[in-house]
């Protein structure tokens, strides 16, 4: 009796964690690694486009010619990586070339399912103590993951972006740090994004969901690490002033286009105001309760602005629709990450021509955006009692329960 006792919990619990029978795996967390597995041997024998960028900033980053070092933003503007960043492709120095690229294609991509597995621990702790469907929510995961890896081997593999993949992990890790009410990991993991690329200011406004009090303390740890990384490089060479006004072709098939922007670089305005824009815009969803739309608001800002059309900027776009629809509403089928897959990537590839592949961008952006703020959403996470606070036991086991579907 016993036995057959401990054999029900077991497939119980097996069925609430969606857990595989003896194995500490999750079905779900499975397919999608087989699914990435597939996309990176598909994508791989064309990938490394932008690697050597890499592998030229890091060398001259460690090395002692007057080109390199802290000289390294004055001599090469064109280099818009973040330290961090280049310090991280440092580590493929010891291969050959073709392996060092290799080794970061395939972590780049291991990366992207760590995230996946953040985002839905990330939803589990902000629905903490309201009930949640564990098993839905690894269903809405799933299928919103079968959309984000497709884009996300698009900027590990194919391009391979070090630079915009560290920035995407490390805000993923600023957004589970805020679940877990983190304040410090929040300010650390946000200044290692910009660290790594810069536009991930934008997605700053994180720090303002934490609770008023950590405030100034967060913002002040984000502003120091930022400091540490790039201050050093603008004090051992003013012309580092210089690589902030690095530009790139105004492409036709931009949205900028449709702003009568014809300007055939970056003009003078853009950047500034693609920054402040997703400030802004993060600032404004933080304030309506709705900090998991921050990362696809300060995505939409660059999509908006930007006067490149890059395949590869529609992972952040996914990432931002990844988290909005597993931690900013609870409906079962995560229409945004399919939404935001067919416009803005088979837009890319289907479209005939350039206006209309800028417009469809542009609506994107506004329509998303408008949703993400203003369409009312179901609010279903209350308060969580302080540690040790009050309530019968029956809730304690309950919310210790809910807890370890969390951790499983």
């Amino acid at each position: 009796m016993r036995g057959e006792r401990t054999t029900r919990a077991t497939t119980d619990y097996e069925s609430a964690t969606g857990r595989i029978a003896g194995l500490p795996l999750r079905r779900h967390h499975v397919l999608l690694t087989a699914w990435t597995v597939l996309w990176f041997f598909l994508v791989e024998p064309s990938g490394g486009f932008s690697w050597h960028y890499l592998r030229q900033g890091e060398q001259l980053l460690f090395s002692g010619q007057p080109d390199g070092g802290l000289s390294l933003y004055a001599h090469h503007p064109e280099l818009q990586i973040g330290p961090v960043s280049l310090a991280a492709a440092r580590l493929t120095a010891p291969f050959s070339p073709h392996v060092g690229q290799l080794v970061a294609e395939a972590a780049s991509a291991g990366l992207g399912l760590v995230m996946l597995v953040l985002v839905g621990r990330t939803a589990a702790l902000y629905y903490l103590g309201t009930g949640t469907n564990h098993r839905r929510l690894q269903q809405r995961l799933l299928v919103a993951g079968l959309a984000f890896i497709p884009m996300w081997v698009e900027v590990s593999v194919r391009f391979a972006h070090l630079d915009d993949v560290l920035a995407l992990f490390f805000t993923t890790l600023a957004a589970h740090a805020l679940a877990r009410d983190k304040p410090v990991q929040v300010a650390v993991f946000l200044a290692l994004a910009v660290d790594s690329k810069p536009w991930a200011i934008a997605f700053a406004p994180l720090i303002l969901a934490l609770p008023r009090p950590a405030w100034l303390r967060t913002a002040l740890w984000f502003c120091l690490l930022v400091a540490i990384a790039w201050l050093p490089f603008y004090l051992g060479n003013l012309d580092t002033m210089a690589a902030a006004k690095f530009t790139i072709p105004n492409q036709p098939a931009s949205a900028l286009r449709w702003f009568g922007v014809t300007d055939p670089a970056t003009p003078w305005w853009d950047r500034p105001t693609q920054f402040g824009l997703g400030i802004g815009l993060g600032c404004v969803a933080v304030r309506r309760g709705r900090w998991p739309a921050v990362v696809l608001l300060g995505a939409d800002a660059r999509i908006l602005l930007d006067p490149s059309v890059y395949t590869y900027y529609t992972a952040s776009i996914l990432l931002g629709t990844l988290l909005w629809d597993a931690v900013g509403q609870k409906r079962l089928v995560p229409w945004w990450s399919w939404i935001a897959l067919v416009a803005l990537y088979g837009g890319t590839l289907f479209l005939p021509s350039d206006p209309a592949r800028g417009f469809v961008r542009l609506a994107f952006v506004v329509v998303s955006a408008a949703y993400v703020l203003l369409w009312p959403t179901q609010q279903t996470r209350r308060p969580r009692p302080p540690a040790g606070g009050g309530g019968d036991g029956r809730r304690r086991a309950a919310r210790r329960r809910e807890r370890e579907l969390v951790d499983a």
